[in-house]
């Protein structure tokens, strides 16, 4: 059961139905004990999506007493914090559901597709139909590809290479995600480095393995299309060994 604020109160049912078709932006989050990764990147996200979106800042403070709010007593959650555009302010919508965890390990298969704006996480994007494509073909998620087979990131999360010496994110338009950012700098503290680099899809058979990382976790991945990849390395270690040392932040 999925628990539903918008700015502080629950919606009139006309209020829901028009967020339906809204434009905005969102953020989403795991929250353990009352406690979330990356906070402040949370919030600078809706920020500078809300001025570039919306035309409009976004307090900050506002946001987490809505977040703590819509928790009330709830220690574990999946939440999310979406911001529509409406006459006057935008409407800021807190949505609580059950904690989630990202499956693992994962098969991808490429769909030719970017979403318009990617540093952006809109509501409305085409991504979903190509999800649920793959997962009737048997895969789980899709791997987003442009031009040339450039790979940029999956419906849901980043994606991440490695090439024996460093991890290599796609240079390609894409979401800088929260969990990416934070792995970054951990992975850079234990001394792995990250590099951005251009990564087509006939590329992947030579790397050395791959994983997702997104707010529910990270996953390896064993597939994308017909190409296997191996799911026991050094760099996988070392992203989960970087991924569970991460700190929690008070909401």
């Amino acid at each position: 059961m999925t628990h539903i604020e918008i700015d502080g109160v629950p919606p009139a049912p006309d209020q829901l139905w028009a967020t339906v078709s809204a434009y905005g932006h969102f953020t989403a989050m795991q929250v353990r004990n009352g406690k979330v990764r990356g906070l402040a990147l949370h919030l600078r996200r809706l920020e500078a999506a809300n001025r570039e979106a919306l035309g409009v800042g976004l307090d900050g403070e506002r946001v987490r007493a809505l977040v703590r709010h819509a928790l009330g007593d709830t220690k574990d959650a999946s939440v999310r914090v979406y911001v529509f555009e409406v006459p006057g302010e935008p409407a800021t919508m807190v949505t609580v559901k059950a904690p989630a965890e990202m499956a693992t390990p994962q098969r991808l298969q490429s769909a030719h597709y970017q979403r318009p704006d990617p540093h952006i996480k809109h509501v409305t994007t085409d991504q979903g139909h190509y999800r649920r494509h793959v997962q009737r073909n048997g895969f789980d998620d899709a791997l987003l590809v442009g031009a040339n087979g450039v790979v940029s990131e999956s419906t849901l999360a980043n994606i991440g290479f490695f090439d024996g010496t460093a991890v290599v994110w796609p240079d390609a338009p894409m979401l800088h995600g929260i969990t990416m950012q934070l792995l970054e700098f951990e992975l850079a503290r234990r001394g792995m480095p990250s590099r951005r680099s251009t990564v087509r899809l006939q590329d992947i058979a030579s790397l050395d393995g791959s994983f997702l990382c997104s707010a529910r976790g990270i996953a390896a991945i064993t597939t994308v299309d017909h190409t296997s990849l191996p799911v026991e390395s050094q760099g996988l270690s070392m992203v989960a060994e970087a991924y569970a040392s991460l700190s929690w932040d008070i909401i």
